[in-house]
């Protein structure tokens, strides 16, 4: 069996979960247009008192679900194998952990364009915002940072589940959660108090959001804020790597990896 048929196999489990889990279809596809909804409707009020910015909000939204859902897709796959005790079986096939990986991160990638797309038509339709105005390129650019991101925040999330057990899942749904006011998706980065501003500017999706509120207004690609988030992307992905492949490590020498599944 060739690589490429592993990961395929690995993406069809996916799908199966995805299609059989009332939890999945709520998390990736109920929450995210919600979250929209209510956001829409707050910035159709702000856009009532006369301000532009009240966009802020909404293609704040829209973009920080690339981050939420790429994220989820790795951490939350490899846990619906261990709540299940099924994560050994995986790993007695010809499976790597690579290619495990992998397929998880095609899985959250192939997701969020699906969610991407519905959450931007949702916008057109309900609140007369399309966030396509951006432009291939630019959205093109903002989907290749913020799911490098995704994919390292998930893959060094993985490492640590993998490590520790299922005693600390509960950062697979909340670290994102805790970096989003830092990433300033709803606001320019100034309104940060000065120690807060250092930390925004050391995540990759602050420079995408701050793009994005500059391309509001200006169509033009921001190069100098891409290319800022990009090198840092590629920094900490392959950090991500490093820290995934010792949490891993220590998971198998202390047996955790094989306990997760009893």
């Amino acid at each position: 069996m060739s690589s490429i048929n592993r990961i395929t196999g690995v993406l069809k489990q996916e799908l199966f979960i995805t299609k059989a889990s009332l939890e999945v279809i709520f998390d990736l596809v109920f929450f995210p247009l919600i979250n929209i909804v209510v956001f829409g409707f707050v910035s159709l009020w702000l856009a009532g008192s006369s301000t532009k910015e009240a966009y802020y909000l909404l293609s704040g939204m829209i973009l920080w679900q690339m981050v939420y859902i790429g994220q989820y897709s790795i951490t939350i796959g490899a846990l619906w194998n261990i709540w299940s005790r099924n994560m050994s079986n995986m790993f007695v096939s010809p499976l790597s952990i690579k290619e495990y990986i992998v397929a998880l991160m095609i899985s959250g990638l192939l997701k969020t364009l699906i969610i991407f797309i519905l959450t931007g038509v949702l916008s057109i339709f309900v609140f007369k915002f399309n966030i396509f105005d951006y432009g291939l390129l630019n959205l093109s650019l903002y989907f290749v940072n913020l799911t490098l991101f995704a994919w390292a925040l998930g893959i060094v999330l993985l490492g640590v589940v993998f490590r520790f057990g299922t005693r600390i899942q509960a950062l697979a749904w909340g670290v994102a959660y805790l970096l989003q006011p830092l990433t300033a998706a709803f606001y320019p980065v100034k309104i940060l108090p000065g120690f807060l501003q250092t930390i925004a500017y050391l995540l990759p999706p602050t420079y995408i959001f701050e793009a994005a509120r500059i391309n509001l207004v200006d169509p033009s690609v921001q190069w100098n804020l891409m290319s800022v988030s990009f090198i840092q992307n590629v920094v900490y992905f392959i950090l991500s790597v490093w820290i995934f492949t010792i949490l891993f490590k220590q998971s198998r020498e202390t047996g955790q990896f094989a306990k997760n599944d009893t």
